[in-house]
This record gives C-alpha cells, structure tokens and sequence, in this order.
C-alpha cells in the first residue's frame, strides 16, 4: 500500500513585491506557488493590510493576498499578524488544502517595535487518524531576540504537541549560524528535510547569489523523501528569498 504523503513549502514572499521593491509581482507570485502544487504553503511577510498600496500600486488585489494567493486551490488558511504599522500589518500565513482543526497566532517578540510571532495550526488528513501540528516562523534578526524566540517555540511544542504526533516547522529562521538546529534536534528531536535529504542547509537567500542559510523545514514523525530549494524561474524574478519545497510520507 503506498504512503500517504504531503507537500509543503515555505517562502518569505516579501510582501508581493521583488528584489528592492521596484515591481509588485503578486499575481506571478500566485502563478509559481500554484505550479510548485504543494498541499501547505508557510509564507512569511504576508502583507495583510497596507492602506497606502492599495490606493497607489497598480494591480493591488481588491482582496487580501491571503486570499487572492488562495483562491481556488487552497480552501483553507490562516493569517497572524506580527508587523503592526500605521498603513496596516503584514505577518505569517498558512494556507492549506485540508481543514484546520484549529490553529492560534502566539506572540514571541520582547520589543514592541520589532513583532513577531508563531503561528500554530493542527490540520487532520483525510483517511488519516493522527492531527499533524504545523507551525509557521519568521524570526528575529538580532542573536538575543532570535533565542527567545527559539525558546518560546520550544515551550510551546512541549506544551501543545504531542511527542508522537507528526509536526512541522517551518519559515525563515534568519538563523545563519545554526544555532537554532541544534536545540531543535536536542530539545525536540526535530530533523531539518534538506539537511537530511542534501547534507547541508539550503543557502536560500539572497535569490541572485543564495549564500546564507535562512529558510529552513524542520519536521518529526514523518518520512522525508525530498526537498528542493527554487533558485531557478521565475523565482529568481520574484522575492529576495528562494523557497524550499518538501515532500513526506507519514
């Protein structure tokens, strides 16, 4: 019988717009992830509201790009704020092609000026009897703020997961000296899918020259059997970032 298996992939989609903000490429955006066909997208820098845009870029969605992103192929999703600004907000975002059991937007900053926060999801599989904990990360740039965070993360997967349950984390981890792996594997017993797939963290950013290892997918209590990281087109034309894309079998 073969296993069932789930694609996931994570992207820092820089609000829609690409490399120094000159064009806004949300609709090639949509275009890649809906050809890259992953079952959950964990994407970062999601802009929620920005009153300036909408009344000045050009093909601005009348919807919220959570929404336009979405539309028709992945029913189901979740938004957490953790920019707040006074055009509006930008945050994380998963959106999924299987209904949420239930998820929650957790605050992880120490410094008002600088929010961010995890997003945490429970998704049920059809034909499957196990919830799969998804979590949805864009951490801080600083050392200090970077290993708070990393320890609430770790305070709430040992609260909230179970050690059995399958689970992934995933986004970018602005975490370039690998700190964050080795607590991760410690602490949590997680695996990274391209480090175990590869050898080595995928270098995702920046797109033109990926030399820093910031977009990461951790995972447990499931089979890895590949990841990709899209430095290729039309990717190279859109974010700052390349997105990592993974398959598992449970």
């Amino acid at each position: 019988m073969k296993k069932k298996g789930l694609r996931v992939l994570t992207y820092n989609i820089h609000k829609g717009f690409n490399v120094g903000n000159r064009r806004f490429v949300l609709h090639q955006i949509k275009e890649a992830l809906i050809a890259a066909d992953a079952d959950l997208l964990f994407l970062q820098e999601m802009q929620g509201e920005h009153h300036r845009h909408k009344k000045n870029v050009e093909h601005w969605p009348d919807q919220s790009h959570i929404e336009f992103i979405a539309e028709g192929v992945w029913p189901h999703f979740a938004y957490g704020k953790n920019a707040i600004y006074n055009a509006g907000h930008h945050g994380n975002a998963i959106l999924s092609k299987y209904p949420f059991q239930s998820w929650e937007n957790i605050n992880v900053s120490p410094f008002p000026w600088a929010s961010r926060s995890l997003l945490h999801g429970i998704i049920r599989l059809p034909d499957c009897d196990q919830d799969v904990h998804i979590v949805c990360i864009h951490f801080g740039l600083m050392g200090k703020e970077r290993r708070q965070q990393i320890g609430k993360l770790c305070d709430r997967i040992d609260s909230h997961v179970p050690h059995d349950a399958p689970l992934i984390v995933a986004g970018d981890f602005n975490d370039w000296m690998g700190h964050a792996g080795r607590l991760f594997h410690d602490h949590l017993d997680l695996q990274e899918v391209f480090l175990q797939t590869h050898g080595c963290h995928a270098r995702t950013f920046p797109v033109w020259l990926p030399f820093l290892q910031m977009d990461r997918i951790y995972y447990r209590g499931l089979i890895p059997e590949s990841c990709d990281r899209l430095a290729h087109s039309p990717w190279l034309m859109l974010s700052d970032h390349a997105p990592l894309a993974a398959s598992f079998a449970l």
